[in-house]
């Protein structure tokens, strides 16, 4: 298991976007969405493009801007292309994994790439290979794109929903031939997708509304659980392969994922984690002289505490933006060396100061008790931190990387063993009814709590109906 260098936090797999234009310089275009997407993954990048005969992919390792470090390709036209952003749940970090995937079928190549977690890909695996598929990757995405192509179906749409209905977990996936672009959501919604138009009469798929803004594109509409969009001359049509009786979104997208300027299913994140700080507020009412953030994470959370309580709010710790990944040192002095590289304190802000920090979660605890030793060390009087995520006590299998739950320091010591850990005055966890609350916009049974709560949503109905058809001019 790979953690993201000494960050105590939970990883987002992937972003994923999809352009249909005739007008648009489609490479270009692609890079900058994924530019927007680059908080959903930072460890591989890719594009896929069509001159309308042919799919040729364009990839790399590490940041986006290091990808395309000679610039995006000019060479090609068409008006079809799909991206991707990785951080690798399933599948190791290596070259080999990088999406998205372009691979021949009956019908023509096929590009795909997705963004989520499946639970069954062994299974999968293990009836794919004794067909004699031989896989070059061990992502899981490999599983989706072989089940598409392999399809008995006699429409690309048929196969598609097929294969949907073979797959279990979580995800989102754009796909493209030759002449359409595909948007697919899983059958629960646990992950996001958007759909926008661009300002020439094109198509955007995006994991964010973020994604659609860095294009000047206009938000639409979010595609829907259980959906497949196509994008073609003909303009969008919408198929459903299942649908469950209720969403399931992962509130991580909420509390951290996402970034604060998009819109989720309706709700505003920027509202939603303002919420969080406000509820936190009238959950403990602390006596403090001082809100700080543990940036960014933790800044809208922090700013809706002050907010709330009329405690002013400051800048505590500065953020090194320049400091690239790093990864789990072996040794506490060296792990503590790494988290002071990356955060420092303001000793002038929190000399003296009874201080309340707010960070959105709380993995290991091992970051959190190096910030407080540092608040410490530069005078503050008393720390209390807020967490504006409820204490994380089951692994997700849907798509984060919360690691094995021996990990998870929730899962083994209570609230008050946390706080003597971590060396805090005083610690709070949303509550999750607090944090439901916060979300107005989702439902509190659409909502998927399950790595607070264990509550995986096995016993909701998935039908296989097809559902309604409609169009967008």
């Amino acid at each position: 298991m790979m953690y993201d260098s000494i960050w105590d936090k939970q990883h987002e797999e992937c972003g994923v976007i999809g352009i249909f234009d005739k007008t648009l310089d489609i490479p270009r275009y692609l890079y900058w969405g994924l530019f927007a997407l680059q908080h959903r993954g930072q460890e591989s990048g890719g594009i896929a493009l069509t001159d309308g005969h042919d799919i040729h992919t364009y990839r790399g390792m590490g940041l986006i801007s290091t990808v395309f470090e000679k610039g995006v390709p000019e060479d090609l036209g068409g008006h079809i292309g799909i991206g991707h952003v990785r951080y690798s749940t399933t599948g190791s970090n290596n070259p080999r994994n990088i999406q998205p995937l372009a691979v021949y079928s009956s019908f023509g190549q096929i590009a795909l790439a997705h963004n989520g977690n499946l639970t069954n890909t062994r299974e999968l695996r293990e009836e794919l290979d004794a067909s004699g598929v031989t896989f070059q990757t061990t992502m899981d995405t490999e599983l989706i794109v072989n089940l598409i192509s392999r399809s008995r179906q006699n429409t690309i749409v048929e196969r598609i929903k097929e294969s949907m209905n073979r797959i279990q977990g979580a995800f989102s996936i754009v796909a493209m031939i030759k002449d359409r672009l595909y948007g697919i959501r899983d059958a629960y919604g646990f992950r996001p997708l958007c759909i926008g138009r661009t300002t020439t009469g094109g198509w955007v798929i995006a994991s964010e509304t973020c994604g659609l803004d860095a294009l000047g594109a206009t938000f639409v509409r979010d595609v829907q659980p259980g959906e497949v969009v196509e994008i073609s001359e003909d303009g969008v049509k919408s198929y459903f392969y299942g649908k469950a009786d209720r969403k399931q979104v992962c509130s991580f997208e909420y509390i951290y994922f996402a970034r604060p300027d998009s819109v989720i299913d309706g709700q505003d994140i920027y509202q939603a984690r303002l919420n969080m700080g406000k509820e936190m507020w009238n959950e403990t009412q602390y006596d403090a002289d001082l809100v700080i953030s543990v940036p960014d994470s933790g800044n809208t959370a922090a700013i809706g505490y002050s907010m709330a309580s009329g405690i002013p709010f400051n800048h505590g710790l500065i953020k090194n933006r320049y400091m690239g990944r790093t990864f789990i040192k072996p040794n506490q002095k060296e792990r503590e060396l790494a988290v002071r590289m990356k955060l420092n304190v303001v000793k002038s802000v929190v000399q003296g100061k009874r201080i309340v920090m707010v960070d959105d979660s709380i993995v290991r605890g091992t970051t959190s008790g190096i910030i407080c030793k540092m608040l410490r060390e530069a005078g503050a009087r008393e720390v209390y931190m807020c967490v504006s995520a409820p204490p994380i006590m089951y692994s997700c299998f849907y798509g984060i990387d919360t690691s094995v739950r021996k990990e998870l320091i929730a899962s083994a010591l209570s609230v008050e063993e946390i706080r003597k850990y971590i060396g805090v005055d005083k610690l709070h966890f949303i509550s999750i009814d607090g944090l439901c609350r916060a979300i107005p916009g989702i439902p509190k049974e659409d909502l998927c709590l399950a790595c607070f709560n264990n509550d995986y949503p096995t016993d909701i109905p998935v039908t296989n109906e097809e559902g309604e058809k409609y169009a967008l001019e």
